[in-house]
C-alpha cells in the first residue's frame, strides 16, 4: 500500500522535523505500507515560514492548489489514498471532490477518533491565528460540538524545531497549555500542527496526567490505510452529489487548470 503524506512545510528546509516525521510514520505504518513524505515546493515561502502564511486566508488559498496538484498526480501515480497533513485540512474539501482515491485529512481524522476515547476534544497547538479556521472547519465536518478549548503553546515554529535538541521547554510548555484545555472542559488532547504533534511522539507523550494525548498523524494514517483497505474492497468513497460532493468532468477541471495556471497545471 502506498501513502501519499502532503505537509505544509518544505520538508528539506526543516531536516530535524522531515528525518522525525520520516522515523514516526515508518513505526506506525502498518507492514507492507508505504508513507511517501511530499513538502511544498522549494521557495514556497520567502522571507517567512508556514505560521505566518497559514494564518492569512488568502496566502492558504493560494498554497492549497499545492495539495490540488499533488492529490491529482498521487492518484495518477496509483497511490492508495492521500493524506493532508496539516491541521486546517488545506484543500480536504476541493480534493475529495477530484479524485476517487480515499484523501484523509489531519484535522477531520484526529478529532473524530479522539471522540471515541473522550467527549470533549481540546486542541493544543502553537499558532493562534488558525482557531477561526479550526472551528469553522469543525462546524463544517459537524463535530462543532466536540470541540472544546483550543489552547496555544507559548512557544513558535522555531522553538519547535528547536526543540529536537533540547526537548525540555517545550514539554513543559506543551503540559501547561494541555493542562489550561483540560480545566476548560477538555478530557482529550489533539495535538495541533504536525511538528508540534511528531515532536510528541517522538518524546513518547501520549498522555497529560490522567488525560489522553492523540498521536494526530499517526491516527490519520491508520485512518488513510483503513480506507485504503475499503476502497479496495469496497469501493467506498464519498457522495457524488451536491456541489461539496460532486466530480466534475475531468477534462473541464484539466481545461481550466490549464488556463489558470498553463504549464503548472
Amino acid at each position: 500500500m502506498r501513502i501519499w503524506h502532503q505537509s505544509f512545510t518544505v520538508l528539506d528546509d526543516v531536516p530535524h522535523y522531515r528525518d522525525a516525521l520520516r522515523r514516526h510514520l515508518s513505526s506506525a505504518a502498518r507492514p507492507g505500507t508505504t508513507v511517501e513524505l511530499h513538502g511544498m515546493a522549494p521557495g514556497t515561502y520567502p522571507g517567512s515560514y508556514p505560521g505566518v502564511h497559514i494564518g492569512h486566508l488568502y496566502l492558504t488559498n493560494l498554497h492549497r492548489e499545492q495539495f490540488v496538484r499533488a492529490a491529482l498526480r498521487a492518484e495518477d501515480e496509483g497511490h492508495d489514498a492521500f493524506l493532508i497533513a496539516t491541521i486546517p485540512d488545506t484543500g480536504f474539501e476541493e480534493i475529495r471532490t477530484l479524485v476517487d482515491i480515499p484523501v484523509v485529512a489531519f484535522g477531520n481524522a484526529s478529532v473524530a477518533y479522539a471522540a471515541t476515547v473522550g467527549t470533549r476534544v481540546g486542541v493544543v497547538n502553537f499558532i493562534a491565528e488558525l482557531e477561526p479556521q479550526l472551528r469553522r472547519n469543525m462546524d463544517a465536518y459537524g463535530f462543532g460540538s466536540l470541540v472544546g478549548p483550543i489552547v496555544q503553546v507559548e512557544k513558535g515554529f522555531t522553538d519547535v524545531m528547536a526543540a529536537y535538541a533540547d526537548p525540555g521547554p517545550l514539554l513543559e510548555a506543551f503540559r501547561t497549555a494541555a493542562r489550561r484545555a483540560v480545566a476548560a472542559g477538555a478530557n482529550v488532547i489533539v495535538p495541533g500542527e504536525g511538528p508540534l504533534n511528531v515532536f510528541l511522539a517522538d518524546q513518547g507523550v501520549s498522555r497529560v496526567d490522567d488525560v489522553p494525548v492523540i498521536d494526530s498523524l499517526g491516527t490519520a494514517l491508520a485512518v488513510a490505510e483503513t480506507r485504503a483497505d475499503q476502497y479496495r474492497r469496497t469501493g467506498l468513497r464519498p457522495p457524488r452529489s451536491g456541489m461539496y460532493f460532486t466530480r466534475p468532468d475531468p477534462d473541464t477541471v484539466a481545461a481550466a487548470r490549464r488556463f489558470y495556471y498553463g504549464d503548472r497545471a
